[in-house]
């Protein structure tokens, strides 16, 4: 199934009052629920560590891989409202390597339009703007991977 289909069922989705579609094609079925606006967090797993474990000092991903830390954000990072990431996946700025970005710095933008995609678990996650506003920096790069609250844009 093409990322056209998906996003078309998205919309679908969207206009219509269904909680949840799933669509069965040949070998390859596409499921797709509606989160309500603004309550991104509920739609993440959430893990909890058993009691009885030791407190551990905790190394991201990053630490692991490189032996150092990850570069801090917000020192360069402009002021305004910033967009976080409401799952963990891979980040798009666009619907596929040959379209333009959903929205550039400069850009403005309306409450609900989409900034980007998160692929996760070969499902294609609309990120929608929480507020109007103006681009002012996209601070994840197209095609990299995201964890859950890793700040995406700053709109201000």
């Amino acid at each position: 199934m093409d990322l056209r289909k998906i996003k078309k069922l998205i919309d679908l989705l969207e206009e219509s009052n269904l909680a949840e579609i799933e669509i069965k094609e040949g070998e390859e079925s596409v499921r797709l629920a509606r989160v309500p606006k603004g309550n991104y967090q509920a739609a993440a797993p959430v893990y909890a560590a058993p009691a009885a474990a030791a407190p551990m000092p905790m190394s991201s991903p990053t630490e692991s891989a490189t032996g150092g830390s990850a570069k801090p954000v917000g020192g360069d990072q402009p002021e305004g409202h910033v967009m976080r990431a409401p799952m963990v996946g891979t980040f798009y700025t666009s619907p596929s390597p040959d379209k333009p970005a959903f929205v550039t710095v400069g850009q403005s933008v309306k409450a609900g339009e989409t900034l980007a995609i998160i692929e996760a678990m070969k499902m294609f996650n609309p990120i929608e703007a929480d507020v109007s506003g103006t681009i002012l920096a996209v601070l994840t790069e197209s095609g990299s991977p995201v964890e859950f609250d890793q700040p995406l844009f700053v709109i201000g």
